[in-house]
Formats: structure tokens, sequence, C-alpha cells
């Protein structure tokens, strides 16, 4: 086969390429953005002017899955626990095998190491390998099961990974590793997830480790409440602007049907300071009890107002004292109006005001609240 009709088939599966150093495994570019947007032919084949003859790779995760074997001796065992890898789409690579798998973005696949127990890999959520016609040391990959063999991700998969890797990866980790997306991060900086300063919500957690679905027609559904829920609990975490930005856009490119460019553009459009009570009733799958900085049962977690402040209680007035114990107590996590406080505590409005005034003077109520 010419490289041309390699390229077209792996196009007219829905694959995304990239291009290797001659000779060699490396990227020639950087490559991460094609996790998520794929070179049309004409792009592909401009590779092969700017780089001469480059190797070849297929992006895995979304639209396919390959089981990576590198050693023979492994194979009995692994065509015992999976006999849909003697049958699917196969690649002679020099070490031994590499077997193909479509995915069409039914499942989120986590790679993995050790798959079954085996020592063998499975690259899958962003990763790639070298395919055909590509080659290394004279050796040129190819396949002995042809591309148009290849089977649906087994089963068997995908109930392995649920209990060996359980939790949805996007990318997104505590001090952990920015992955690339079309955002290119200079100096492959960390990322960090969130930055808090003040109140922890695990709520930002529970959206980030969900599969958030899309809704039918006419109705938004939990992906897009929950994208612009955790866009704007970022930034109620003081995290700045961009860093928001990035964390929304690495969790809506990790989703099976993620919003468009131009959708997401309009979540970042519109800023509202959510309460607790709001985010329930809109998220039906969060769970406050899990949040360890809510009070509940009596106990005050590390971040509340109190706990943090308690030296500072002491110097308080009765009034500024009740208003604060109110909103470490029943109102924790929450920031009510201050005629709501009024209410709640009978006094006036002015003195709730003046003594709202006092406590963000000393800094137990944040200053960017009650403008």
């Amino acid at each position: 086969m010419h490289r041309t009709e390699f390229i077209q088939g792996y196009l007219d599966k829905g694959f995304s390429l990239i291009p290797l150093k001659n000779n060699s495994k490396v990227p020639a570019i950087r490559w991460k953005r094609y996790q998520y947007k794929r070179a049309n032919l004409e792009e592909v084949l401009s590779w092969y002017v700017t780089f001469g003859e480059p190797n070849i790779a297929i992006i895995t995760g979304f639209k396919i899955v390959v089981i990576d074997a590198d050693d023979p001796s492994k194979l009995p065992e692994l065509f015992k626990l999976l006999p849909e890898a003697e049958k699917t789409t196969r690649v002679k690579t020099k070490r031994c095998f590499h077997f193909y798998f479509s995915n069409n973005g039914k499942h989120k696949i986590k790679s993995t190491k050790n798959l079954f127990g085996l020592g063998i890999e499975l690259k899958a959520n962003g990763n790639y390998v070298v395919s055909p016609p590509s080659k290394i040391d004279n050796f040129t990959y190819h396949f002995v099961i042809p591309l148009s063999k290849i089977l649906p991700s087994p089963e068997k998969i995908i109930r392995h990974l649920e209990v060996a890797l359980p939790g949805i990866e996007t990318g997104i980790k505590e001090g952990g590793q920015a992955p690339g997306v079309e955002v290119e991060y200079k100096k492959r900086r960390a990322l960090s997830f969130p930055r808090y300063n003040g109140q922890d919500r695990y709520c930002l957690k529970q959206i980030l480790g969900k599969e958030l679905k899309a809704g039918e027609k006419g109705n938004k559904g939990e992906r897009d409440s929950s994208l612009f829920i955790l866009y704007n609990l970022l930034l109620q975490n003081k995290n700045r602007l961009d860093h928001a930005k990035k964390i929304a856009i690495l969790k809506n490119n990790s989703l099976v049907k993620p919003l468009t460019d131009q959708e997401l553009k309009k979540i970042f459009r519109k800023r509202y300071r959510f309460k607790c009570s709001t985010i329930r009733e809109t998220l039906p799958y969060i769970e406050c009890s899990k949040c360890k900085y809510r009070f509940k049962g009596g106990v005050l977690g590390v971040a509340n107002i109190l706990i943090k402040n308690i030296r500072k209680l002491l110097g308080l007035s009765n009034t500024e004292s009740r208003i604060a114990l109110l909103l470490g107590t029943y109102y924790e996590g929450e920031y009510p109006s201050m005629n709501k406080i009024a209410e709640e505590t009978k006094m006036n409005f002015d003195t709730v005001k003046n003594a709202i005034k006092v406590l963000k003077e000393k800094g137990i109520i944040d200053k960017s609240f009650y403008n």
C-alpha cells in the first residue's frame, strides 16, 4: 500500500494522526493538541514535505485503544483472557504486536501498563502508537490482520479498568502536570486544581469526577449547568480568570460529548455567585454530606471561618460575634444577603451593615463579599 492509502484509511476511521521523527518514536511537533482535533489529509501529507520521511502515529483514546504487547511469551495468557485479541486488527512491531480495538467515544478508557496483571500495556486516553508504514532501524510496521477487521473494545477490558483504575481521568490533578489542549502551556507548567483561598468546596471535585451527560433538545442537561457552576466556583475560590477557564476547558474536553468552542464562550461570558443551596438544587448528583468543610453534626471543618479566625473572635462585639457564628454554622459555605441576616438575627439593617464592615476589616469575611 502507498502511504496515502494508509493515511486515508486511518482518517476514514476517524483516527487522529501525528508525525514522528524519521526512524524514531519521538513526535516531530508539539502534538497534544491533536488529542482534541484531527489533522486532515492535506495537513498530514504536508508533514512529508516539512519533515522529510516522518513516521506516523495514531492518537489513542476516543476512537481507538491499542494493546501493546512487547513479550511474545505473554500472548497465550492474553488470548486466553481476551479471545478477541486473536481476531482483531493486528500490527507487527519490532518486538511483538499491537492489537487494535475501536472505541468511537462509547467508553472513557484509561491507559494502564499492567492490563489483567500481565505487565502488558493498554494505550488509551491520549497516548499514541507508532503505526504502519513507519520504519525503525530497517523494520517496517505492517498489518498482520487488516484495519478492516478491527473489533469493538471488549467489555472485559472496561470491567477490568473499572476495578483497577476507578474514576474518570480529566487530566486535572492537584499539583499535577497539565496536559496539552488547544491552549498551549509554556514550559509544561503544572496546572493545580484548585488554588484554594478560603473555602474548599468538595462539589468542585464531584463535578470533575463525573462524566457529564448532554441534555436533549430544549434541555441543557447536567453538562452545561455543571461546567457553568465549575467555572464560577473556581472564580469564587479566587482562581485567576485564565486558570478557571483552562480547568473548565480540560473538563469539557474529557467528555464524550463536549461543548463546542462557541458554547464554551457563552459560559465564560456569564458570572454568577453560587450558594451551596443553589448548587444542590441545580445539580442533584452533588453530595454535600461528603464535604468535610461543611458544618454538620456539631463539627467545624478546618476551613470554617470560625476555626480560621478563632483568635479574632474574642475581640468582636456581641453583634459581630452573632453574625460570625451565623455565617460559620447555619450559613457555612454561603453568604446570605444582609437583609436575610437582619431577619434571622432580629437586628435592623444598619446594625448588620456596620457589623459586616468590621468583620471584613478584620479579615473574617472576605472583602469581595457584601460590596
